[in-house]
């Protein structure tokens, strides 16, 4: 019995897939409907999570007051986190756009209850952290569901979490895996941003697939393999 997608389904999920990207600057100030909102957040809710524990919360953020302190927050972290570069490499920092937190209609907060009951513990007794683990397949979920629905999607990872728990009121026992920024934009950029502007560079799949044991190598293998993924998603 075949339980794969149509074809013309399949091309949808690698599109979002392949054209997925974090976006900083080209957010425009038009709302996103609630209905496209509520479709992005049963994307994130309907992830993998180990023993079905769905740790994971979202704290939908449109208040221009709580933007503005947790922009705060990112223009102080953002200037302590400068610090650690020097010469060029500071200088193509300090060009970057990192956030887009007060121009995103909507700022969204994706947390993780790692001690949650649901679940019973099931899979976490030998690796905890597989709740954070499954909050952040939450988060790629909703990064496809927007790419498919026109939303751009940033992740702004450059916060103090202790202060960004504070900002928004997060219990103790509640951890902030993600904060990201929501709306629609003028572009998709046809490569990663930091690429673009020289930061990184995309890493070749044939590079990072091992056989059997880490460090096991068939280079030709892994050309084939990784080859016949790119020739496929150009189609």
């Amino acid at each position: 019995m075949q339980h794969g997608f149509l074809e013309e389904e399949k091309r949808g999920v690698y599109r979002a897939i392949a054209e997925r990207r974090d976006v900083r600057s080209q957010f425009l100030p038009a709302p996103i409907p609630d209905a496209v909102l509520a479709r992005l957040l049963w994307a994130a809710h309907c992830a993998p999570s180990v023993g079905l524990m769905q740790p994971w919360e979202f704290i939908v953020i449109r208040d221009a007051v709580v933007k503005q302190r947790v922009g705060d927050l990112f223009e102080r972290a953002n200037r302590k986190a400068a610090g650690v570069y020097e010469g060029e490499q500071r200088a193509l920092y300090d060009s970057l756009k990192l956030a887009g937190i007060l121009e995103a209609p909507i700022n969204l907060c994706v947390t993780c209850h790692p001690t949650v009951s649901r679940g019973f513990g099931l899979g976490r007794q030998t690796m905890p952290e597989t709740a954070h683990y499954s909050s952040v397949c939450a988060v790629q979920n909703l990064c496809l569901a927007a790419r498919a629905e026109g939303v751009g999607v940033g992740w702004v990872s450059i916060l103090d979490p202790v202060e960004l728990r504070q900002a928004l009121a997060i219990p103790p026992r509640v951890d902030p895996v993600a904060y990201l920024c929501l709306g629609y934009v003028n572009e998709f950029l046809s490569r990663p941003e930091l690429e673009i502007k020289g930061w990184e560079q995309l890493v070749p799949l044939a590079e990072l697939i091992h056989f059997d044991s880490y460090g096991g190598r068939d280079s030709d293998c892994a050309v084939r393999l990784a080859g016949s993924a790119v020739a496929e998603n150009k189609e």
